[in-house]
Order: structure tokens, then C-alpha cells, then sequence
């Protein structure tokens, strides 16, 4: 498998979805909502549907995982060539109001691994990419996760799903138990976009619940390429399938997890 190539042509996917969701920001027409699965507009589903036609056109040997059309096609059929896995519109919700913090995510699973990650944010103009084996860049340039150990020394980001209360309760009680300890916390509203953070050495860890492959699968090699680790709540190899997150440099992982365990119960 030539996952140079696949990178290259990631690259390319990631930049046709940029063109549709800068030329729907601030002229959306329609916004739905989707069962306990946040907002969507026409703009996602629109940046999906190039980057799902480019790729199978190009690799038409593939499947294709994307959030706007997953519980269309949920038989994953024979992935032997590869898997995509994309988020067309990380941030739906900041994109709708016009926050500019919103991004791509894609990335290419082989043989159950995730070998590449592109992840484009377009009002930034940055494009972070990683190949396993061989770094994490953001435009080209090498990036690393934040040295720092020092927990009260660190910028820490999150996320929460209010949908579901009894997880909402227990995020916060988190929360609570890590806000105190460490110099801030901060909550983009892009799981994405948060794992690029890590990578590049911006945030020194992230926490999230209840997410999906999508919304972590880039991001995760991203991360692990420069230099991090990224674990479950339960301290587990963290998969793009798993349904909890921890990310940043092993002692802060480490920091944030115990934390976790020494929440108290509600």
C-alpha cells in the first residue's frame, strides 16, 4: 500500500470540502438536527458527498465511513483495500454560528489501523497531516506534543454531549476534579481540532466522551506521530472505535486519569 499516495489524495479530498464549506459559511439555508447526534446543515452533507466521490473514484476499492452518510450505508463490506473514515464538518455547531474554529477530518484505516490522518481547518488556512512511521506536520512543518510535565503548568481542553444527562453529570464531575489543578481549561467545540492541539504542542492533553471514529481517527495518528499517547478513560489502548479519550504526553495522561479516579462519586 502506497500510503504516500493515499496522503497525497487525502490532501486533495480534504481541500474540495474546504472550497464547499467556505463557500456555505454565512449563507446556510438549511440546518437540521439529528437524534442525539448534534446539528447538520446542507453544507456537511455538500462537503461529504465531493470528498466521498473523489476518493472512491480514485480508489474505488475502498469503503467509505462518513458521518453524514453512515446510518445510510452501515454494512462495512469486504475493507481489505482500505477504509475511510471522515468527518466532513468537525464543529458543525461553530460553523453555524460562525465561529471559525471548524474543520475535515479524514483519515485511512489498513489492515485495522489507522496509517494516515489529514486534518484541514479551513479559516485558518492549516492543513495537519501524518503518516504512521513518519511524523505529524501542519503545513509541512514538524510538530511535537508539549514536553511539559508539570500539571499546574498545563492548558488542558474538553468537550461535553449534553444530550445525554447522566454522561453530562458525570463529565462535569470530571471537570471539576482536573479545572482546579491545572493553569486552564479550554472547550473549541472540535474534537478534531483539539487532538491537532495536542499534536502541536498547544494544549498539553484533551479529555472526551461519546465520540466517534470519525471525530478521532485522524486526530489519533496525528497525536501519536508527534510523540503522544492517546488512552481510554479506563486506561485501555484507545482504538477509533473506543467511546472514551485521553490525550498528550504519557505523564500528563497519566495526571489526567488519576484524577479521574479520585473523582468523587455523585
Amino acid at each position: 500500500m502506497d500510503f504516500d499516495q493515499i496522503l497525497h489524495s487525502s490532501i486533495k479530498a480534504c481541500r474540495l470540502g474546504r472550497q464547499v464549506l467556505l463557500g456555505y459559511f454565512g449563507e446556510l439555508k438549511k440546518i437540521e438536527e439529528k437524534y442525539h447526534a448534534g446539528l447538520v446543515s446542507e453544507a456537511d452533507k455538500e462537503s461529504e458527498k465531493v470528498i466521498k466521490g473523489y476518493l472512491l473514484e480514485k480508489f474505488p476499492g475502498t469503503f467509505f465511513l462518513g458521518e453524514e452518510t453512515y446510518f445510510e450505508n452501515q454494512e462495512d463490506k469486504d475493507a481489505r483495500q482500505g477504509k475511510w473514515i471522515c468527518d466532513p464538518l468537525d464543529g458543525t455547531t461553530n460553523y453555524i454560528h460562525q465561529f471559525p474554529i471548524f474543520c475535515i477530518s479524514l483519515a485511512f484505516e489498513w489492515q485495522n489501523q489507522v496509517h494516515v490522518g489529514v486534518i484541514d481547518v479551513p479559516m485558518l488556512n492549516e492543513t495537519y497531516t501524518a503518516v504512521r512511521g513518519k511524523g505529524a506536520y501542519v503545513n509541512g512543518k514538524p510538530i511535537h506534543v508539549n514536553k511539559n510535565t508539570d500539571f499546574s503548568k498545563s492548558l488542558l481542553a474538553t468537550g461535553f454531549f449534553p444530550d445525554d444527562k447522566i454522561e453530562l453529570a458525570e463529565q462535569l464531575k470530571f471537570f471539576g476534579s482536573i479545572v482546579g489543578d491545572c493553569r486552564g481549561v479550554r472547550r473549541a467545540g472540535a474534537a478534531a481540532y483539539d487532538l491537532c492541539q495536542v499534536a502541536r504542542g498547544v494544549f498539553d492533553g484533551f479529555w472526551e466522551k461519546s465520540l466517534s471514529p470519525w471525530d478521532v481517527a485522524a486526530g489519533q495518528v496525528l497525536v501519536e506521530e508527534a510523540g503522544g499517547v492517546v488512552r481510554t478513560y479506563k486506561n485501555e489502548v484507545h482504538t477509533p472505535y473506543s467511546r472514551s479519550l485521553v490525550s498528550g504526553n504519557p505523564v500528563i495522561v497519566n495526571e489526567i486519569l488519576h484524577r479521574f479516579n479520585q473523582a468523587p462519586s455523585r
